[in-house]
């Protein structure tokens, strides 16, 4: 199987299925002496574990994280760093009646038609729960950022047709505060409790919705990223677009942009009060030519409405004939708040990567 590694200079590597012993990650390309804080990683593992609220699954991991190698008295060395997460809630009698069956809108037939065989617990590989793998990784990512002063925050904007206004942000700390403030990780507070309303409703209902966060990458500096493959907004998509129920991704204006014309479009450049250019605008999102031009690098990832639902499906078996499938066990009927930090994670692991092209891979002493 291919593309289990991400990342050209800090590239990661996640193993494990949803329903074996463990997952985990290799992080190959970590500079050496950066401190690193096993409290801020559990941290953010915590944000996106389940079990959390009423309105996610119910699934019970702690999702506690061990570093088996790579760091030496609380600093990588430079060296491949592994982290190991054991899984403890699989509960794989949940999923025997999928033995033969093809769930809808599930990985279940292209990975049975591709692979020829399949771990129909959980989905196996293609389970969502790789993912803390990646947060795990996206953790350390974003403590190498923070070194250099670049934060990374985000929220959830929308669920289903539900959205939230633009949030101001006055400070990294200050927003992922109010962002915490409430189980649906949306930093308006008025919003949150209709979101919130919104998602139970639907969970009562045996259903699910989907919903879009909101990413913001601040104090980013100008020059990251390539002109034409590697382009730092096609990188960051791709990254996106590789997390489990991601359906969308723009930057800046998105899609709203193409209805615009090129006079309200354009960015016009500024000479800050601190001598650095700036544009009055942000409709580029921050990335302008594939690479960043000192603004805020702002974008929406698009998710999905979880695809086991609590409800009779029809569906066919594994030789094609008709057959009945009814969701069993844990319900997750919006996973978009758990999404936030796999979506910050995952913009972690972009940002490090293209800051080590154009940096020493050592920290300045």
């Amino acid at each position: 199987m291919a593309g289990n590694s991400f990342g050209q200079l800090f590239r990661i590597t996640t193993f494990g299925e949803s329903h074996g012993e463990a997952i985990g990650v290799i992080i190959d390309g970590c500079p050496s002496q950066l401190p690193v804080d096993l409290e801020y990683i559990q941290a953010e593992l915590d944000k996106r574990k389940p079990g959390q609220s009423k309105i996610t699954t119910q699934r019970k991991e702690s999702d506690t994280v061990r570093i088996l190698s790579g760091v030496f008295e609380g600093k990588t060395t430079g060296t491949p760093i592994m982290m190991l997460i054991p899984n403890e809630d699989q509960r794989s009698k949940d999923y025997s009646h999928n033995t033969d069956v093809f769930r809808p809108s599930h990985a279940d037939y292209t990975y049975q038609t591709k692979y020829g065989i399949r771990d129909h617990r959980g989905g196996g590989r293609s389970s969502a729960r790789e993912t803390a793998a990646r947060v795990a990784a996206g953790a350390l990512a974003k403590l190498l950022l923070k070194s250099q002063g670049i934060e990374i925050v985000a929220h959830v904007s929308s669920v289903g047709k539900i959205n939230a206004p633009n949030v101001e942000i006055k400070s990294a700390q200050e927003f992922i505060d109010d962002r915490e403030k409430n189980i649906v990780r949306c930093a308006d507070p008025a919003t949150a409790e209709e979101m919130i309303n919104f998602i139970d409703s639907v969970r009562k209902d045996g259903d699910t919705v989907g919903g879009k966060v909101s990413c913001h990458i601040l104090n980013c500096p100008v020059g990251l990223g390539e002109p034409v493959f590697d382009k730092l907004h096609a990188d960051l998509g791709k990254a996106m677009l590789s997390i489990n129920a991601v359906h969308g991704f723009e930057f800046g204006s998105g899609f709203q942009g193409s209805e615009m014309r090129g006079s309200e479009h354009n960015d016009i450049f500024i000479k800050s009060d601190s001598g650095d250019i700036r544009t009055i605008t942000n409709y580029s999102g921050g990335i302008q030519g594939g690479i960043s031009n000192g603004m805020p690098i702002e974008f929406k990832v698009a998710f999905k409405p979880v695809a086991t639902i609590m409800q009779n499906q029809a569906t066919v078996d594994s030789e094609g004939n008709a057959a009945e499938i009814s969701g069993k066990g844990r319900h997750d009927p919006c996973v978009v708040p758990r999404a936030v930090p796999i979506v910050e994670a995952m913009a972690a692991l972009v940002l490090a990567d293209h800051w080590l092209r154009n940096r020493n891979t050592i920290l300045p002493q």
